[in-house]
């Protein structure tokens, strides 16, 4: 195949300590043999250090966030478009796909293409509807409640046991050992994204990971298994390595296949003593230590790319296992001009 001149839009540059998945999906695609690209950043903040690093945006711009409107997200999405006449949008973040799921007709016919779940998949697979998703499809999922006002937290006690989790809609999750802890978390979770807070029946065992890459159609392009080796406060994985599970890579292509997944996923599950699966999550698009899956062989922010662009893209069986990643602070220096310039022109 001869190398594709394709102009990308990213969004999830804050490679901070919550890091986005959009600085390690870029390297990826900068790293593909077949596709020559121009990397769009698409940021919130102007202080998200995927605007600065070398050699990962080509151009960076301040979007709005999609709270502000759909209307107002778009227009300037267009406005981005008319200067850098984007082939392909790729979201990072789960709040922001909704807008983009939603709009993807719009975004077509502007010549903007995209490759996501549709609305039904990522509403069902959603952390309050999880058990649900996992009755209507066979597998393991811990038992859930929403809740959304203090009384809910009171009756807590009648169906589950100490400790728990306790998750936000879109992020967050934190043990609570005791009614009062469940009560802050509720409150600091609510108060940043909203209602309802999900609270989540704890499994011991063993977390860990996979990414993976459904075509629509019901096949695993490929998948990556991990299991964190280092989690952070925040409860992210700061340290990984690929490892050899033949049961989780079954459960993923069932799930894909039963699903018809389109894009990206993560599914987070918790192996227990006596080898027992729990899903306990399903991210709605590529993770951020997305990179230890090209490191290990399998390169799917190259092969998301290509399917979006409606080239072939066979599946991925193999990669290497232990494999390992870890990530590290660094000090980037910069100028005060390139902040000036993000801040006043909205663009870098």
């Amino acid at each position: 195949m001869s190398r594709q001149n394709i102009h990308i839009a990213v969004t999830g540059l804050n490679n901070t300590d919550n890091p986005g998945p959009g600085v390690p999906l870029i390297r990826g695609i900068r790293e593909s043999a077949d596709l020559n690209v121009r990397i769009i950043g698409l940021a919130y903040e102007n202080l998200e250090p995927g605007i600065y690093m070398p050699e990962i945006t080509d151009k960076s711009y301040l979007i709005p966030y999609p709270s502000s409107g759909t209307k107002v997200f778009l227009n300037r999405i267009m406005e981005i478009h008319e200067q850098e006449r984007i082939d392909l949008i790729i979201p990072n973040f789960d709040a922001e796909l909704y807008t983009f799921i939603k709009s993807e007709k719009l975004l077509a016919q502007q010549g903007v293409r995209t490759f996501l779940p549709t609305l039904e998949q990522l509403e069902e697979r959603s952390k309050a509807l999880l058990p649900a998703f996992g009755k209507k499809y066979g597998f393991k999922v811990p038992d859930s409640r929403e809740i959304v006002n203090k009384q809910d937290i009171a009756n807590l006690e009648d169906d589950f046991d100490y400790p728990v989790l306790v998750k936000g809609k879109f992020y967050d999750a934190y043990f609570a050992y005791n009614e009062e802890q469940v009560t802050s978390h509720f409150n600091k979770i609510a108060s940043k994204w909203g209602l309802p807070v999900i609270v989540q029946e704890y499994i011991k065992g063993t977390e860990v990971n996979v990414v993976a890459l459904g075509d629509g159609t019901g096949r695993t392009v490929g998948a990556v298994s991990m299991r964190k080796q280092y989690i952070t406060d925040k409860g992210k994985a700061w340290g990984g390595i690929t490892i050899d599970d033949p049961r989780m890579m079954e459960i993923t292509r069932d799930l894909i296949g039963k699903t018809k997944w389109r894009g990206g996923m993560e599914l987070e599950m918790i192996r227990t003593s006596s080898a027992e699966y729990y899903l306990i999550e399903i991210n709605p698009r590529i993770p951020a230590w997305v990179y230890l899956a090209v490191g290990a062989g399998q390169n799917l922010p190259e092969a998301m790319v290509k399917l979006a662009m409606g080239l072939d893209v066979p599946s991925m069986e193999k990669y290497q296992t232990g494999k390992m990643f870890i990530r590290y602070s660094w000090d980037m220096l910069g100028d005060i001009s390139q902040f000036e310039k993000i801040t006043m022109n909205g663009e870098l």
